[in-house]
């Protein structure tokens, strides 16, 4: 198993504070001979549609010194979650969870808000200190 993100635990309280049941922790994937492994799989009951919305969330801490290099490793593995879940759980939405300091600073830079009109990314903000999701991004 893959080690967990620095803000793993603190993304996951943050989802069940807003109502989200954490179904899988992690959320596996198995495509052809390969197998990934998102952070979370969570579902929230709707009661209008009667009904649910799944999510699976990808967690990332962004610490490194190199922003862009975190970047980088944030995008090279959520992609392949996305294409994934087309093919095995079609109904369930990815997200990529970045701190909220990040967005202010990396994720308003002009290339990274290019790439994010290029290549649409739901995103989830969030507070570790607060556990708290501060913005939703669809």
């Amino acid at each position: 198993m893959s080690r967990k993100d620095r803000f793993h635990q603190a993304v996951r309280n943050a989802l069940e504070k807003e109502g989200w049941m954490i179904t899988h922790d992690p959320l596996l994937l198995k495509v052809g001979t390969l197998r990934l492994q998102a952070d979370l799989g969570a579902e929230k009951l709707i009661a209008a549609q009667k009904g649910s919305q799944k999510i699976a969330v990808e967690v990332k801490s962004f610490l490194r010194a190199s922003k862009i290099t975190d970047f980088y490793q944030a995008i090279g593995q959520f992609l392949p979650y996305k294409v994934a879940l087309k093919r095995v759980e079609p109904d369930r939405v990815i997200y990529l969870a970045i701190p909220s300091a990040t967005y202010e600073t990396l994720f308003e830079e002009i290339l990274i808000q290019d790439l994010l009109e290029e290549y649409p990314i739901k995103l989830i903000i969030y507070n570790a200190d607060q556990e708290e999701i501060q913005l939703w991004i669809d």
